[in-house]
C-alpha cells in the first residue's frame, strides 16, 4: 500500500508543477501581449512628435526660393525619416529598440508608399501590419469586442482588460461605486439614480447610510455604524460621549464626531475631566486647587506653615509643587544647609588674612 502511494504522489507533484508553469507562461504571455502594444504605441507617438518637430526645420539663410525647393525635398526625404527614427526609443528601452530593429522596414514603407492613404500610423503599423494592438474597445488575438460593446466598454463605468491590445480577457474592472460583470450595479454606499440595460448612473449615499435608495439621510435602507434611526426613520449621529459609561480612559475626555468619536487627553492639572483645559477637571491634581472654576497652582511657599523646615532653607514654588534649596551663602551637605567656607586673601607680603566678610563674621 505504502509502496504504491510513492509513484502516485510523485505523479501528482509533477502534474501540479506542470500546471503552475503553464499558468505562469499564460499570465506572462498576456502581459507580453499588452506590453508589446504599449511599446508600439510609444514608437508611433514618438514618431508623430518627431514629425511635428522636423516640420519646423528651416535654414534661415535668406535665399527664400532656394530654401523652398530644399525644404520641399526635405519634407519627404530619407534624411528626415532617419532624424525621426533616431528619436523613437530611449537607449535604455530594450523592448522599444528590439521592436524598432525588427520592423524598421515597415516604417520606411509607410513613409514612402503608404502615408498618404493611411495617415494614422498607429492604426496602420501597430494594428494592421505587425498586429500587436487592437482598435479601442476590443481585445485579444482576434480583437473581440469588450463587455458592453466596443463603442462603450463596460458601459462606460469601468476598464476592459486588454482594451486596445492583443492580450487581456475582456473582463471589466469597474470604476468606484460600480460592480458586477457589466458594471451596471452599485456597490454598498451608492444608489442607482438612473439605470437601464445599457446605462447606469450610481450616486453616493448620504454619509450616514450603509445602503440607500436616494441621496438624503432619510433614504437609508441601513444606517452605518455610529448612526441610528430616529423617530422619522432618518439616520442620525450617535453621540457616544453622552453615554453613561464613557468610551474613553480616565485621563481622557470624549469628543463626538459625525458617526464616531475621539478621545483627547485631560489637562495635566486634572484628575479626570469632562472637556479640555483646567476648567473641566473632575478633580484637581495634587498641588492644584479649585479657584473660580479652574484648577490653579497652589503656592506652597506662601502658606502660613512653612514647608521648608530645615535651618537656612528657602522655598521655591513650581507648577503643582515646590522645592527647598539652601539659602545664599549655604550649601547642602549631609542633608543639611551648612555655611560655605570663606575664601582667604593674600597680603602684599604673602601672608594670608581673613576677607572682609570673614572678619565681620568673627566679630
Amino acid at each position: 500500500m505504502l509502496l504504491s502511494l510513492g509513484p502516485n504522489l510523485r505523479l501528482l507533484r509533477l502534474l501540479l508543477c506542470i500546471t503552475i508553469v503553464l499558468n505562469v507562461q499564460i499570465t506572462n504571455g498576456k502581459k507580453n501581449l499588452k506590453s508589446a502594444c504599449s511599446t508600439c504605441r510609444q514608437i508611433t507617438d514618438n514618431f508623430n512628435k518627431g514629425f511635428d518637430k522636423t516640420s519646423n526645420q528651416n535654414f534661415g539663410g535668406g535665399n527664400t526660393a532656394w530654401e523652398e525647393r530644399t525644404l520641399s525635398k526635405y519634407e519627404t526625404s530619407e534624411i528626415r525619416l532617419m532624424e525621426i527614427i533616431e528619436g523613437l526609443c530611449d537607449s535604455s528601452s530594450f523592448d522599444c529598440n528590439q521592436m524598432l530593429e525588427e520592423h524598421e522596414d515597415h516604417l520606411e514603407t509607410w513613409w514612402f508608399k503608404r502615408k498618404l492613404k493611411n495617415p494614422d500610423l498607429h492604426k496602420w503599423f501597430c494594428i494592421e501590419t505587425i498586429s500587436v494592438c487592437c482598435p479601442n474597445g476590443t481585445f485579444g488575438p482576434d480583437c473581440n469586442a469588450c463587455v458592453g460593446g466596443s463603442d462603450k466598454p463596460c458601459h462606460g463605468n469601468g476598464q476592459c482588460d486588454g482594451d486596445g491590445t492583443r492580450g487581456g480577457n475582456g473582463k471589466c474592472s469597474c470604476d468606484s461605486g460600480y460592480e458586477g460583470e457589466f458594471c451596471l450595479d452599485c456597490v454598498d454606499g451608492y444608489f442607482n439614480q438612473e439605470k437601464n440595460e445599457t446605462f447606469s448612473l450610481c450616486m453616493e449615499c448620504h454619509s450616514s447610510c450603509k445602503t440607500c435608495n436616494g441621496p438624503s439621510h432619510q433614504d437609508c435602507d441601513e444606517c452605518k455604524d455610529g448612526w441610528e434611526e430616529d423617530d422619522n426613520e432618518a439616520c442620525v449621529d450617535v453621540n457616544e460621549c453622552t453615554k453613561e459609561a464613557s468610551p474613553c480612559k480616565e485621563d481622557e475626555h470624549c469628543l463626538n464626531t459625525e458617526g464616531s468619536f475621539s478621545c483627547k487627553g485631560c489637562d495635566k492639572v486634572c484628575v479626570g475631566c469632562t472637556g479640555p483645559g483646567p476648567g473641566n477637571c473632575k478633580t484637581c491634581a495634587s498641588g492644584y486647587q479649585l479657584i473660580d472654576g479652574n484648577c490653579t497652582d497652589v503656592d506652597e511657599c506662601s502658606q502660613q506653615e512653612p514647608v521648608c523646615t530645615k535651618e537656612h532653607q528657602d522655598c521655591v514654588n513650581t507648577k503643582g509643587s515646590f522645592v527647598c534649596i539652601c539659602a545664599y551663602g549655604f550649601e547642602e551637605e549631609g542633608g543639611e544647609c551648612v555655611q560655605k567656607p570663606q575664601p582667604e586673601e593674600k597680603s602684599v607680603d604673602g601672608t594670608t588674612e581673613p576677607t572682609e566678610t570673614s572678619q565681620h563674621t568673627e566679630l
